[in-house]
């Protein structure tokens, strides 16, 4: 049945490079509503001077030769549709949900802001830095955020390690977002993912959309990412007791880190059961583990959250969890094919969503990689006892990302919970 699923949506999903020389994919359902993401390389990684990306992705939506922010947003609710920004390391987002038949209008919302976006000063001082301010606290004052932000920045120094937040001392100014947004607005920055629409169609919209726009043919470049590891700890009070276990490699994603997830993860997969995770049996009450794994175009992240209401307890979970992350190299037999299994449908069941299919598509698009779920399982089934041992053995041989954060005088060091 799972086959017959994979099947089905790969023969649904196209990839093409339209006249313009922007990345078209698109997928079609049958669902009622359509959903259109601009996919550009604007992340963090390629910002700049810090908190510019941030700031550019709060300008999203604003007035454009077109319409004003006022206007945007009183003609997309007459159409009853959602816009959205969001931001990640490597790229900003741009999205509309909204009703079939209205494809029309909505595509060109979002690429009036990439093609004629005014950028005002008035807009930036009111509107857009008091968000970028708002998000910037809370994400300090969330442990599991703030530990995932200092992990990066040990893990890969620049480039993925620089934030996804401006911080207060950033001082970006008004230039500085006009001059990136001229260098990331780029056709070859640019993919255009859907759901919902069909590709040619959608390839029709994007070619009428950009024609004769004042876009560059500028491609985003990144130094190639290099892992590095380290280790920090924070004061902080107010929040539960964080620690973060994390390490990181180079190059493409490795699909054993994904049945190693799947492995550790605590969620049972019946209600109710404790399940088969080595985890969730041994750590104390009121602590909680969850596994970590970020991909990325040229690296991957991986690791385990450590969070609980007492210094002493987060310090008993993280060793529980260091002695499984460490035993996991001898897993074998029926453990390894529940652990592919699990993993199996964990990336099938994420394309049920509309954000999943986003997440998986996006750096398989610009790669011009193969984006069909079969792929995406073949890779995990590809996986034997030997290659997932010397895939787990290599990172965990690596320097590790050690993160504390709360009661730092009580909470563990690296070296005190078996790393």
């Amino acid at each position: 049945m799972l086959a017959r699923r994979a099947s089905a949506f790969a023969r649904s999903f196209a990839t093409v490079v339209d006249n313009a020389g922007v990345k078209v994919a698109a997928i079609d359902n049958g669902q009622p509503t359509t959903a259109v993401t601009f996919l550009v390389k604007a992340g963090s990684r390629y910002e700049p001077k810090p908190g510019v990306a941030h700031t550019l992705k709060n300008f999203a939506f604003k007035s454009t030769a077109k319409r004003s922010a006022l206007g945007t947003v009183r003609e997309s609710e007459l159409y009853g549709g959602v816009l959205s920004a969001s931001l990640s390391r490597e790229y900003l987002a741009l999205t509309s949900e909204f009703l079939r038949g209205d494809e029309s209008f909505f595509v060109d919302i979002m690429s009036s802001f990439l093609t004629s976006g005014k950028f005002q000063r008035h807009e930036f001082q009111e509107y857009v830095l008091p968000v970028v301010e708002a998000e910037s606290t809370a994400a300090s004052q969330n442990p599991a955020t703030h530990a995932l932000e200092l992990a990066h920045s040990l893990a890969f120094r620049s480039g993925l390690g620089s934030s996804l937040f401006a911080s207060p001392h950033s001082h970006v100014s008004l230039d500085d977002v006009k001059e990136f947004a001229a260098r990331a607005f780029s056709k070859g920055n640019i993919a255009v993912l859907g759901t919902g629409i069909d590709s040619a169609a959608l390839t029709q919209l994007v070619e009428k959309a950009l024609a004769g726009a004042s876009v560059g043919n500028v491609v985003a470049e990144s130094k190639p990412s290099t892992y590095f590891g380290g280790e920090t700890r924070v004061e902080s009070h107010g929040g539960p007791e964080t620690v973060f276990i994390g390490f990181g490699a180079a190059g493409p994603a490795d699909p054993a880190l994904a049945i190693l997830s799947a492995h550790l993860s605590p969620q049972p997969s019946v209600k109710w059961s404790q399940g088969l995770s080595p985890i969730s049996a041994a750590i104390p009450q009121g602590t909680s583990v969850q596994p970590v794994l970020i991909p990325y175009s040229d690296a991957t992240l991986f690791g385990l959250l450590v969070q609980g209401s007492s210094a002493d307890g987060v310090k008993e979970a993280a060793k529980v969890a260091t002695k499984a992350l460490k035993e996991s190299t001898g897993l074998k037999g029926d453990a390894l094919k529940m652990a592919v299994a699990k993993a199996k449908f964990a990336a099938a069941s994420s394309l049920d969503g509309r954000d999943g299919i986003l997440g998986a598509l996006s750096a398989k698009v610009f790669a011009n990689s193969d984006a069909s779920i079969e792929a995406t399982l073949a890779s995990i089934d590809k996986v034997d006892a030997a290659a997932f041992s010397k895939s787990v053995a290599a990172i965990t041989k690596a320097k590790p990302t050690f993160v504390a954060i709360g009661s730092v005088q009580a909470l563990p060091f690296a070296d005190e919970v078996g790393l």
